[in-house]
This record gives structure tokens, C-alpha cells and sequence, in this order.
């Protein structure tokens, strides 16, 4: 039997995974059963990514959501009835906890009388077998797979079955959901459903469906990852009319779909998860008018303050474009901040739909070029500390400067990030140990050469010049006159006599 508990972990996120072990602390600390349930298991099993944690608890659930929001979870929506809650986990991440109960009928088509149950009980009145899945979550059977509908194989072979002959009959809104589920996962009708599916039509059961249900299971589908195939098998069906019949006549704004999807793929790529239903809900109903919008959302099910949020969402978002691109957000730093802040479902309308190319090129800096600056902001602080500069209030502000400028194109390489570090700590660099090394050994050298030519007798060139610009002695001089004078004198009597030697001969 593979390791359920293994598969789920190594595919939940840290904040899922941190989710799913608070509400088994919990639940043990009560004294709960608890288990992982419905559309959390099957994408588990298929492969497909988990969007979202379902538990379901033997008992009153209450406490734990209670204990859950002073933790930091938001309770999107709470049915104190049905004992069931829709929640945003801290970590923001989505799910649900509700407590196992079972519903049971009169006669087919009547409405439930509620019974809590045993988690044996709440899987088989669920209404296909693919969501009648449990894993256990307590500490004597945890990672145990439920599966009491066979639900398991269903998956293997592709197939979306109804539990009961009664499914369709017992609640109608499942006409829509049937269709939902195979839409999403790419699997077809059971035989036996799809005969169960096309009886019910033929019985023009979807016309009796509640106008709330129906808008549950619109909410459903803004929420898809491919909302436009569950939009075009509904209305191949004929079913958008169960919704609103001026859906049915003007049909979804399948382009603005489109557009809606390539851009979540797009922030996918970033590592962002926008929750897109306000805006998919939008493109969906794009071709009604205001009127007709604000009355297709109350007969859907939608309060005031819910419908109020749909209708003023798009104002919103440009009431953000216009700030984006206004005097407060010029410099990039101020940009990003805004950015940062902004709800990521405007930012998806905005790349959606939104023609303004300053603020689509600031958003499209702000996914592809200033957060990862930002995710690297680590690695200054790092080289900020190598320098010697102690953290705190003044070592916050210099790396948030240096993430300033490096959103203006500055500090891409280290060595200029530490130059940058350097001047704006105020860290100077030290000086070179090489270079005072060189400076005593060429002196030293000088030194031995000038030494080495007064040893060996021959003058400097620096001597040699001052005794060539030296004035001569006087008795050199004097000496050097009398020596040429000789040497002039005994060329002039070369081949004579000497007058002297003349009077001497006579005289004998």
C-alpha cells in the first residue's frame, strides 16, 4: 500500500504542510478524530497540484476554528449549521474544516435531515466517489487510506461516478457539478451516471435547481484553473440558464477568460498565486451590463457588501494604474513598494485588460527584474557584515539604499556592490600590504647599488658630473700652462742652436 502520508507531505507546501499539523495538534488536544478529506486527497492521487486543505472532524469543529483564527487564520465564510468553515490559513494558504455528518432523506428530491456521523458515514453520502476519499490524520492510524466507495478506482479509469440512482434527484445542483469535476480533471460520465445525468435533463430536474446553489457552483468556477471548459459543457448542456438566462443568451466573455489565464500562468512563472475569483467572476458575466450584472450576483446568492465588492473591483483597479503612474511612484524604490502592497487580483486585471504601457512596464519590472533583486538582498547584508559593520537600524537603512540603487541599474557585480557598501558605510578600504613591501625593497635596493660603486672604486654618475663642473686648482692650472709652454718653446728651436752655445765657441 503506497505511503499516503509520505506522498502528501513532499507534496504540500511549508505553509500547508505547517496548516495540517496545526489542526492535528488540535484536534488531539480535544480529544478529535480528524481527517484530510474530499478534493485534497483526489488531487493527491492524481497528481494535480493541491490547492487546498478539506478537514473533516467526528464532532463539533468549533473550537478548533476558533483556536485557528487567534493563530492568524482569516474564516472566509462559517455555516454554524452545517458546522462547516471556509478558511485562509496563516501562511495564506486555503481550506476548509468540517465536521463529519450524514444526510438522510424521507423520499428522494425532499430536503436533508442532518445527522452528525462517524467519517465512515459523511464519505458514503457524498455525491461521486472520487470525493469520498479519506486520509487519517490521528496518531493511531495516521496516513490510513478511507475509501469505502471504491472511489480509487474510479480515478485510475478516469471516470466521474455517482454514488446513488438518487444523486441527481436527491440534489439537482450536482447536474452542474458533475460536469465541473470532469471539465477539471479531463475525465468522462460512468456509464451508468451519464444515463442517470441524461434521465434527470430529460426530467428537466436542472430547472429546479436553487438559485443559490447555482451561484455556489459559479463561485466554484471562477475558482478553476480552467474555468472556460466547465463554462462551454455547461452551455452545450443548456444548463447557463440555471444561472442567469441573460448568461445563457450573451455567453461568457471567453477572451477576457483567456486573457485572465495566459496572465496567471505568467505570475505561476514568478512564484505568485493570485486568487483570481473576483476578476474571473467579471470576465465571465464581461458582456452584461451593470444592472444586469448586479442582478444576476443577487439571484446567484451574493450579499450586498459580496456584490458591492465585484461591481467597484474594477474602479479599484484603476484607481491603482492612475497612483502607478503618478508623482508618489516616479523612482523605481517607490514603485516597488506600491507594487509590493497592491492585491495580486488587480494585478492580474491590470495585466489583463489595462492599456497603459508606463504602468504595464513598471509591473512588468516589478514580477521579472525587482523581486529577485529583492530575494537576493540577503547576500548585501552579508557582504555589509564582512566589512566589519554591526547590524541594527543604520545597517537595515544602508542595504535598503543599496537595494535602491541596484533597481536604477547599480551593483550588479560585487566588487561595485562593495564599493557602493564601503562609501555609504563609511568603511574605507585598507591599505595594501603589497605596496609597502615594494617601497623598502626598491630603497634597499638603491641603496646596495650605490654602496657596490663606491666599493669598486668607480664614481657615481651623480660625482662624476659635480667633478666635471668642478673649477680646476690654481697649481694644476699653473702647471698644465708652464708644461704646454715647453712644449711650444722646443718646437720653435727644433734644428737650431742655441745662441749661447755660439759666443762660447768664438771666445776659444
Amino acid at each position: 500500500m503506497p505511503d499516503y502520508m509520505f506522498l502528501l507531505e513532499s507534496r504540500l507546501s511549508p505553509e500547508q504542510r505547517a496548516a495540517m499539523m496545526r489542526v492535528q495538534e488540535l484536534s488531539a488536544a480535544l480529544g478529535l478524530n480528524v481527517y484530510l478529506t474530499g478534493g485534497t486527497v483526489r488531487d493527491l492521487i492524481t497528481g494535480a497540484s493541491l490547492r487546498d486543505l478539506d478537514f473533516t472532524v467526528e464532532g463539533n469543529p468549533s473550537r478548533i476554528v476558533r483556536e485557528l483564527e487567534k493563530g492568524g487564520a482569516k474564516i472566509v465564510s462559517e455555516d454554524e449549521k452545517l458546522r462547516h468553515a471556509e478558511i485562509i490559513f496563516a501562511g495564506d494558504c486555503d481550506g476548509s474544516v468540517a465536521a463529519a455528518r450524514d444526510d438522510y432523506y424521507v423520499r428522494p428530491g425532499t430536503r436533508p435531515e442532518l445527522r452528525w456521523s462517524t467519517i465512515m458515514e459523511d464519505l458514503r453520502r457524498r455525491d461521486f466517489s472520487l470525493n469520498a476519499i479519506a486520509i487519517s490524520l490521528n496518531p493511531a492510524s495516521r496516513g490510513l487510506l478511507l475509501d469505502p466507495t471504491n472511489g480509487l478506482s474510479d480515478i485510475e479509469r478516469g471516470e466521474v461516478r455517482a454514488l446513488t440512482i438518487h444523486s441527481f434527484t436527491n440534489q439537482p445542483v450536482r447536474l452542474l457539478r458533475v460536469l465541473r469535476y470532469a471539465a477539471r480533471m479531463g475525465f468522462k460520465l460512468e456509464s451508468r451516471t451519464q444515463e442517470w445525468f441524461d434521465l434527470a435533463i430529460e426530467r428537466d430536474l436542472h430547472h429546479t435547481i436553487e438559485p443559490e446553489d447555482a451561484g455556489a457552483e459559479l463561485r466554484a468556477a471562477s475558482r478553476e484553473e480552467r474555468p472556460a471548459v466547465t463554462l462551454k459543457a455547461w452551455e452545450q448542456h443548456d444548463l447557463l440558464e440555471t444561472i442567469h438566462p441573460v448568461l445563457a443568451k450573451r455567453h461568457p466573455n471567453y477572451d477576457a477568460i483567456a486573457r485572465l489565464m495566459k496572465v496567471r500562468e505568467d505570475l505561476f512563472t514568478a512564484g505568485l498565486r493570485p486568487r483570481l475569483e473576483t476578476p474571473m467572476l467579471l470576465a465571465i458575466l464581461g458582456r452584461l451590463k451593470e444592472r444586469e450584472l448586479r442582478n444576476v450576483l443577487s439571484k446567484a446568492g451574493y450579499r450586498s457588501a459580496e456584490a458591492d465588492t465585484v461591481l467597484e473591483f474594477e474602479e479599484k483597479a484603476l484607481g491603482a494604474q492612475k497612483e502607478l503612474t503618478g508623482r508618489k511612484t516616479k523612482t523605481p524604490v517607490d514603485a516597488y513598494r506600491f507594487l509590493e502592497k497592491l492585491a495580486l487580483d488587480q494585478m492580474t486585471y491590470l495585466l489583463a485588460e489595462s492599456r497603459n504601457s508606463g504602468a504595464l512596464s513598471k509591473i512588468r519590472a516589478y514580477l521579472h527584474k525587482w523581486r529577485p533583486i529583492r530575494s537576493a538582498l540577503p547576500a548585501v547584508a552579508n557582504e555589509l557584515e564582512a566589512l566589519g559593520f554591526p547590524r541594527g537600524q543604520k545597517f537595515d537603512a544602508i542595504v535598503e539604499q543599496v537595494f535602491a540603487m541596484q533597481l536604477t541599474g547599480k551593483g550588479k557585480t560585487p566588487e561595485e556592490r562593495v564599493k557602493i557598501l564601503r562609501k555609504l558605510s563609511g568603511i574605507k578600504e585598507a591599505p595594501k600590504k603589497k605596496e609597502r613591501e615594494r617601497k623598502p625593497a626598491k630603497a634597499a635596493e638603491k641603496h646596495h647599488k650605490a654602496n657596490g660603486a663606491r666599493s669598486s672604486g668607480k664614481p657615481e654618475h651623480a660625482a662624476d658630473t659635480e667633478k666635471k663642473l668642478a673649477p680646476k686648482q690654481p697649481h694644476k692650472a699653473a702647471a698644465t700652462a708652464a708644461r704646454h709652454a715647453g712644449k711650444a718653446g722646443a718646437r720653435r728651436s727644433h734644428g737650431k742652436r742655441p745662441v749661447a752655445a755660439k759666443k762660447s765657441r768664438g771666445r776659444k
